[in-house]
């Protein structure tokens, strides 16, 4: 795992070598190893190493025999090996043993349609010296990020948008278009992001460059068409269990495949148990697990986590975070993000990313994606209820399901079912919705924009981000049933741009700590949109199949155990209960009403009024929190990334 920048000036006019390694330089915690450039009359590619795979021999970036093509890759092709053998076969000679090398000879067989051959998490760039042309690719599920943006007649890009910035010619400014999105889905849609002029490639896309021209072009997409998944024969459920854990075991296998130590995380839940478990099944060294726990037991699960590292007997670390380490991380943690969040819980990764690295470890295995792909979450749940009231709307039966959602949050637990039906409720118009399943949670976000300024919300007096969103839908969504298309919702968007995102390959890279997920190896997930709805979700049974493939290889109680979503200290990690006061001097200032004001974004009137109820103990409820976090994490942004950008942190020291 690296960190990837790069020039292409569309005139042959030279590249500054200096410019291209401070550009790399920026993000240079990603690539701590090392730094390798290369550069000719047009294009300059550079690289910073997290050596992993053939640490001796991998320095970037890498050519082809005559070279002729010129490759710099931040990622992981876990099915390299087999890859290798197959081109060995048709002639060609490698000298090195990476992955990365591999990209390069099969792009030769292959050309762009060498992606598809590809099992792995990337964002790589090839020079094409011959055809003068640059081809930039990123992952199917958005693992690993890539940014660039077009000025002064040149292309950049980078692994960090910050890498960009370092360019004199790149405006810093926030995209407006892009808040209004953020305070609906708490994702920007790309190619948007939060800077007015830089793009991100969406996933599971490539892009070529030639002549000044850019294509950009999709290579695969998620399909919930059960007709076309070659199951041949119906099997019954044990069969689909069982073809999942083959697929899984897989997975694991080939994420395995590393020159330096691998570790896990080891949250206490079924899905990192389930990875763990088939890590366990191909290590016979001893397996090194972490994990965060938190001093409120609101949030901490530590109980299952060691419960479960004595069941797989694993050499297990975990990290303590409170309320002040949240808050004292948090201005770094946005400079990582490199967009405003809505949700603490990227802060306590970052903490225990940092445990990983000071343990020796640059691999960790994780269970993300599982949620997602087997209806693991309760938005899942809850469509299901909320369907099945609105056959009868008049029951007073049916909405007492509603109990059954979101029994971790206990001020929605504490509501009376009246308050329940009128926040979860179904209007007539909304079955027809293609966005049924996220209504509730979009809208309660939405909310949130009451707090932008008069001049925003001039501004984005015509945005439409439903209609946004709706106009990158695949024409067969519509087709599929509820359950796909809520998937498909989580899948694409929250999942790429928040949860491996700023919950993900930002706060772990930032302390050079590689993120594998053998639930998004593209096998196991195009098995699991073909399975039927009931196998997801039975009734109300969360991940049904993946508890059934799971069997007793995890123990029973995490197996059994109703789905406990990550979550951290949000409000209350920034003022100190009771005293009214802020727990670090960043908070008053960047939340005062000067520097509300100042910045633009945010009313300060409706700003201090939430304050004011965070300091009295006053504020409750997921509304009142998502707005603190999000309008401090806005806040910080503005200040480090548009009023101050150096390149240097604005608070502490990574």
């Amino acid at each position: 795992m690296c960190g990837i920048s790069g020039i292409l000036n569309f005139k042959e006019d030279g590249v500054d070598q200096d410019l291209l390694k401070g550009m790399v330089m920026m993000a240079g915690y990603r690539g701590p190893d090392d730094c390798g450039l290369y550069t000719d009359n047009c294009v300059g590619l550079a690289h910073a190493r997290l050596s992993i795979i053939d640490p001796a021999g991998g320095r970037q970036p890498i050519h082809n025999e005559d070279g002729s093509l010129w490759i710099t890759f931040n990622g992981e092709i876990f099915n390299y090996v087999e890859l290798r053998q197959e081109l060995i076969k048709q002639g060609h000679r490698f000298s090195t043993d990476t992955d990365t090398e591999v990209i390069l000879h099969l792009y030769e067989e292959k050309g762009e349609d060498c992606l598809r051959y590809f099992n792995g998490q990337w964002a790589f760039a090839i020079w094409d010296k011959k055809k003068r042309r640059l081809f930039l690719s990123r992952d199917r599920f958005g693992v690993r990020p890539l940014f660039y943006t077009v000025t002064g007649g040149r292309l950049l890009f980078g692994s960090e948008i910050k890498s960009i910035l370092v360019h004199p010619g790149v405006n810093r400014e926030v995209d407006l278009h892009a808040l209004d999105q953020l305070f609906t889905f708490w994702v920007t849609l790309p190619p948007r992001t939060f800077f007015k002029d830089v793009m991100e490639l969406p996933p599971a896309h490539y892009m070529i460059v030639e002549n000044g021209e850019i294509t950009i072009t999709p290579y695969w997409h998620l399909d919930y068409a059960q007709d076309n998944k070659g199951f041949g024969e119906v099997m019954d459920e044990r069969d689909y269990a069982e073809r999942l854990r083959e697929l899984l075991v897989d997975a694991t296998r080939i994420r395995l495949r590393s020159d330096v130590p691998v570790g896990a995380y080891l949250s206490g839940g079924l899905d990192s148990a389930v990875v763990t478990a088939m890590i366990k099944n191909h290590m016979s060294t001893p397996l090194k697990t972490f994990s965060v726990t938190f001093k409120d037991p609101e949030f901490d699960e530590s109980d299952y986590q060691k419960e479960a590292s004595r069941f797989f007997g694993t050499e297990h670390q975990d990290i303590c975070c409170s309320c002040e380490d949240i808050a004292r991380v948090f201005p770094d943690v946005i400079r990582h993000t490199e967009k405003p969040v809505l949700r603490t819980a990227p802060a306590p990764l970052y903490i225990l990313s940092g445990l990983v690295r000071e343990a020796g470890y640059k691999v960790v295995l994780t269970g993300e994606g599982s949620d997602e792909i087997f209806g693991g979450y309760d938005i899942f749940k809850e469509a299901k209820i909320r369907r099945f009231w609105a056959m009868q709307p008049l029951s007073r039966i049916r909405p007492l399901l509603l109990r059954k959602l979101y029994p971790y949050i206990q001020n929605l637990q504490r509501q009376p079912l009246k308050y329940l039906q009128a926040f979860f409720h179904v209007r007539p118009k909304d079955l027809s919705n293609p966005f049924f399943s996220h209504l509730p949670r979009w809208e309660l976000t939405a909310r949130l924009k009451v707090f932008f300024s008069d001049t925003v919300k001039s501004e984005l007096i015509s945005s439409d981000s439903y209609e946004d969103i709706k106009n990158l839908l695949p024409p067969e969504y519509y087709n599929w049933d509820s359950l796909s298309q809520a998937g498909y919702l989580e899948t694409m968007y929250l999942l790429p741009g928040y949860i491996l995102s700023s919950q993900g390959d930002r706060v772990s890279m930032a302390h050079s700590v590689e993120g594998r997920f053998p639930f998004l190896d593209h096998r196991v997930v195009e098995f699991a949109s073909g399975l039927p709805a009931g196998l997801k979700l039975k009734v109300l049974n969360e991940k049904y199949i993946l508890k059934l493939c799971a069997g007793d290889m995890v123990p029973l109680s995490v197996r059994n155990r109703p789905k406990q979503p990550y979550r951290a200290p949000e409000g209350k990690s920034f003022f100190r209960s009771g005293s009214g006061r802020a727990r670090f001097e960043y908070i008053e200032e960047l939340l005062s009403r000067e520097r509300i004001k100042e910045f633009g974004i945010f009313n300060p009137d409706t700003v201090e009024r939430l304050v004011d109820k965070f300091r009295k103990g006053h504020a409750i409820g997921t509304k009142d929190n998502m707005a603190l976090v999000g309008i401090l994490s806005t806040q910080l942004f503005v200040y480090h990334f548009i009023k101050n950008f150096t390149g240097s942190p604005l608070y502490g020291s990574n």
